[in-house]
């Protein structure tokens, strides 16, 4: 499975060479962690109750079953941060916004954290850039 911007709500992909961490790996090895009885349910199911509002009310749906409860689907609940931002970040709420964030000159960093709205597992999934294209005019 791949993971690119044109993924997150909207967004576009970023100037060529722009950046993308996948933190799966991390995320496996706390699952892993979580179902060798070395971590306890409280110390994954530990979501902010801003980041779970966001979850319930805005978080894009996905087809996969929470790792810890198997009781409900994960969503993603994107940030994105940078210039003329808020300095928590901006909670993206929808394809057009992410859109209008993705065509902006400055770079932006965007973060996909997974949440289950159900027992507060929660775990950066991806970081990538947007923006930063060049307004420039030729010659």
């Amino acid at each position: 499975m791949s993971f690119g911007t044109e993924s997150l709500r909207g967004a576009e992909p970023a100037h060529p060479g722009a950046g993308h961490i996948d933190y799966r790996l991390a995320r496996n090895a706390v699952v892993r962690e979580f179902r060798r009885g070395r971590l306890s349910r409280l110390d994954v199911c530990d979501a902010h109750p801003e980041l779970m509002r966001a979850a319930r009310s805005i978080g894009d749906p996905t087809r996969e079953d929470c790792p810890i409860c198997g009781e409900a689907k994960v969503v993603h609940v994107s940030f994105v941060f940078g210039p003329r931002l808020p300095p928590s970040g901006r909670c993206v709420a929808s394809r057009q916004e992410m859109a209008k964030l993705s065509g902006r000159s400055a770079r932006l960093a965007c973060y996909v954290v997974e949440v289950c709205p159900e027992c507060s597992w929660n775990h950066l999934a991806h970081q990538l850039s947007l923006g930063g294209r060049d307004t420039r005019q030729p010659g």
